[in-house]
């Protein structure tokens, strides 16, 4: 299996990429305004539970706070995305987005374990459920406003295919989870408006509870693959093995490691085996520009190392790589 793409036709490619500079621009411009339009209402949703008595609204504001939270780590991330590395950050800032992802599902998974607590208090305690039906349909009303308003600004960033944002893309399905929570305060509200059942306060902040607890376990996962530095889940080994062995020139390839700086920033490095003649002819040039391309085409790597030695260096190198 050869992989088509050369370093020189992957230059080509990437001549059509001088909008990434406006794209990021664009970007930074729509979190700004979406971080806006939910700090706002955020600040309202919490107004109105301590007015209302709502549970289900404290919940939903918690879950606009790791929204809002999300959308300040998309920000702070395509801000420093920009910024060259220096001898002390190697690769740039990028993991800072790490760590915050780290704070955010935190953040995210006490609010969840809090909310379900009260819930149950609630539903066990029908007495501690009062709850002010028509203030707290309306603030969830306002909420699902602010969530569709988020949506229409960040979908463009969303939907621009390969081209478009990881972090956007992110910050969009924040967003619409969050658009969730406030459907189901909303139906709570009316349950309550209509029967007078103040405990569907207390079954939708279990309802929001469970649309955040997968949310933040998977978040906390995918950070602790990235600082563990484990293979991204998308990546496999033995597939890029497999691709570089196809190269031609290419004997053995060994002492592979694959990681992620953050996420969608994936680094490998190897040792490969070539043929003698490669060295003697000095085409090894060209091969390093093969595999580079290899590994940009067929597996979105933009930073690999490759150290080429003949086969009798590699012979004796076994004892300490592997």
């Amino acid at each position: 299996m050869v992989c088509p793409a050369t370093y020189a036709e992957r230059v080509s490619s990437n001549h059509g990429h001088g909008h990434d500079h406006a794209s990021g621009v664009t970007d930074r411009v729509r979190l700004l305004v979406a971080i806006a339009i939910v700090a706002v209402f955020l600040v309202v949703e919490v107004v109105g539970a301590a007015v209302s008595g709502s549970l289900a609204l404290l919940a939903d504001a918690g879950h606009m706070l790791s929204d809002l939270l999300g959308l300040i780590v998309a920000y702070i991330a395509l801000m420093i995305a920009a910024r060259p590395p220096t001898d002390r950050q190697t690769f740039g800032y990028q993991r800072a987005e790490v760590f915050g992802a780290l704070i955010n599902g935190v953040l995210l998974a006490g609010i969840a374990v809090f909310v379900a607590i009260e819930a149950v208090g609630r539903l066990l305690d029908p007495a501690s459920a009062e709850v002010l039906s028509t203030p707290m349909l309306i603030i969830a009303v306002v909420g699902l406003g602010a969530n569709v308003a988020s949506l229409l600004v960040l979908r463009g960033g969303a939907r621009e295919g390969d081209g478009g944002s990881i972090g956007m893309r992110g910050a969009y399905l924040e967003v619409l989870g969050d658009l969730f929570g406030s459907v189901a305060t909303i139906i709570a509200a009316v349950v309550i408006l209509t029967t007078g059942l103040a405990q569907a306060d207390a079954v939708a902040s279990l309802v929001i509870a469970a649309l955040i607890a997968p949310r933040a376990l998977l978040l906390l996962r995918d950070v602790f693959r990235v600082l563990s530095e484990s293979v991204p889940h998308h990546m496999s080994v033995a597939e890029i093995r497999e691709h570089m062995l196809g190269t031609p020139g290419v004997v053995d390839v060994h002492d592979v490691h694959v990681w992620a700086i953050t996420s969608g920033a994936p680094v490998f490095s190897a040792h490969v085996v070539v043929v003698k003649s490669l060295f003697e002819s000095g085409g090894t040039g060209a091969l390093l520009d093969e595999l580079s391309g290899c590994l940009a085409e067929h597996f979105d790597v933009e930073h690999s190392t490759f150290q080429l030695e003949p086969a009798e260096h590699a012979a004796h190198e076994d004892r300490f790589h592997r």
